[in-house]
């Protein structure tokens, strides 16, 4: 039995902790939070409530602390959960910085445990379908590639710490992470990166971005945006292969061939759990939570979202960030 302590329960807390009951295996034994609202929860679970990790691992018997704290907040919190010889699962971003990255792995390093990033889209049988495609060379190289996150301003977070670029890294640590993971994760660190950004006069912080990665002869492209606008979420990707176009539209996964009739690719998840949160019911957090519970009954490493893949992701952004400031 894998014995997890909550780590905030917020949105993401709350999702881990309901699919966490779908799961066998494991079982959340404590929270941890300093809110009213972690109070609140703790009761209605029936769960014991501490304050912060220290205080928990003097009581309990943890064997994964689960971070779905603020981003500026998970360096601390892994740092804690390791030193006190726990596994760390911890939400997207992993850090702020490449160097706090990397500090964390050595510090799982050194006392013998593993870090787990919710990069949860790995999890997503679309982009499961992606890797399947770009590995197997079905209808050849990739030559060309398209990813879209857009969004409506988070209006929601307004006046809290996901306006902080200290504290979030904004828009390219918080929204664009997602589609740089895929991306990274299929092709590699890109051999260079350029980007373009826009916003209001009136904003501390950038709404738009088109992103442009090489790797050789492949570019990728992606856009990302928290508009000033009531516009739909919208998340898809097009891959142009050699013989093929492969088009996610948010909806289904369709391949073009040359020559051939069009294919629909099965993407339909055999369990939905609702999320309590913005997004409909979905088995991506199943996925995830089971393969990290999987891996730490193994005691291995996760081989879908890699310590060098989530490095190279950080890295990326951090350059992104930085050449912002300095522009």
């Amino acid at each position: 039995m894998v014995r997890i302590a909550l780590v905030g329960t917020g949105g993401m807390g709350t999702v881990h902790f309901s699919n966490y009951a779908h799961l066998e295996g494991c079982q959340v034994v404590a929270i941890v939070g300093n809110t009213q609202q972690s109070e609140e929860f703790a009761a209605q679970w029936n769960l014991p409530i501490y304050e912060n990790i220290p205080e928990m691992a003097k009581s309990e018997q943890v064997d994964v602390v689960d971070v779905c704290t603020p981003t500026y907040l998970h360096k601390q919190h892994v740092m804690e959960a390791l030193s006190r010889g726990m596994h760390a699962i911890t939400e997207k971003p992993v850090a702020l910085s490449h160097q706090d990255a990397v500090e964390m792995w050595d510090l799982a390093d050194q006392v013998g445990k593993h870090i787990y990033v919710a990069q949860v889209l790995q999890f997503t049988k679309e982009v499961e379908v992606l890797h399947n495609l770009v590995n197997s060379g079905k209808y050849g190289k990739p030559l060309d590639a398209h990813f879209e996150r857009l969004a409506a301003c988070p209006t929601w977070a307004k006046d809290g710490w996901l306006f902080d670029k200290n504290k979030s890294g904004l828009l390219p640590f918080d929204l664009h992470v997602h589609d740089l993971d895929i991306i990274v994760s299929l092709f590699g660190k890109p051999e260079s990166v350029e980007f373009t950004s826009c916003g209001g006069a009136d904003k501390r912080y950038k709404e738009h971005y088109r992103f442009l990665y090489g790797y050789g002869d492949l570019h990728v492209a992606a856009e990302a945006a928290w508009f000033n606008s009531d516009f739909p979420f919208t998340a898809r990707w097009r891959v142009y292969f050699e013989n093929a176009v492969v088009v996610n539209d948010g909806s289904k996964v369709v391949a073009y061939p040359a020559g051939e009739e069009s294919t629909i690719f099965n993407t339909e998840d055999e369990m939905k759990i609702p999320t309590g949160i913005n997004l409909p019911p979905t088995g991506m957090f199943y996925h995830e939570l089971s393969h990290f519970m999987d891996c730490i009954e193994k005691g291995i490493p996760s081989d879908k979202v890699t310590q060098e893949q989530v490095l190279a992701v950080v890295e990326v952004l951090e350059q992104i960030v930085a050449q912002e400031d300095v522009d």
